[in-house]
């Protein structure tokens, strides 16, 4: 477990030194920054990969019947919020953080159908720093929303992350996590 809370917490000062230290953040320029979030941020991911996969499966709650469907919808959900940074739909024209957003709802996805500890250490753990970014973003900047997209984007998003999402799936079942198995009933 102290893998993946290492990792979490990794996970966390990389992305949030910008907000907390933006002085210091700036200092280290826009191509090393950048580097050194990339670095720590994969370093963090295999933190919490390995973290999770040796943590033991404490009970804390049992999943409700049907939360798999739900949750493969929200991942669904969560896969095309994660590409409409780079579309020119009309979602990006409504959605603040797109991406951020994709985050938060891939946790609740998670926490639905996984109810032992290191899964709410984890994706709970994900989950508020998505929340908690926003909220910092919001109080450190404006928005103005860009003008509004096109549905043909929008459609084309949702084609690649129906592609996306396949691949990601195949991945789970490849790793002995079927997200098309349990809490169906």
């Amino acid at each position: 477990m102290q893998i993946l809370i290492l990792g979490l917490a990794l996970w966390w000062a990389s992305h949030l030194f910008k907000r907390i230290a933006p002085g210091a953040r700036a200092r280290l320029g826009v191509m090393p920054g950048k580097m050194l979030v990339t670095v720590l941020s994969l370093a963090a991911i295999g933190l919490m990969v390995v973290g999770y996969r040796r943590a033991g499966v404490e009970p804390v709650y049992t999943p409700m019947a049907g939360m798999g469907h739900l949750n493969n919808l929200l991942m669904l959900i969560a896969v095309f919020l994660m590409g409409v940074p780079h579309s020119k739909g009309i979602v990006k024209s409504k959605l603040r953080h797109p991406m951020l957003t994709g985050v938060a709802v891939w946790s609740v996805g998670h926490l639905l159908v996984n109810g032992d500890v290191a899964s709410l250490v984890l994706f709970g753990g994900i989950g508020v720093w998505a929340v908690l970014s926003m909220v910092l973003i919001n109080a450190q900047e404006s928005w103005t929303p860009p003008a509004r997209g096109r549905l043909k984007s929008d459609v084309i998003g949702l084609a690649i992350a129906l592609v996306v999402y396949a691949v990601i799936a195949g991945i789970h079942i490849w790793l002995g996590r079927n997200p098309f198995l349990g809490t169906y009933g």
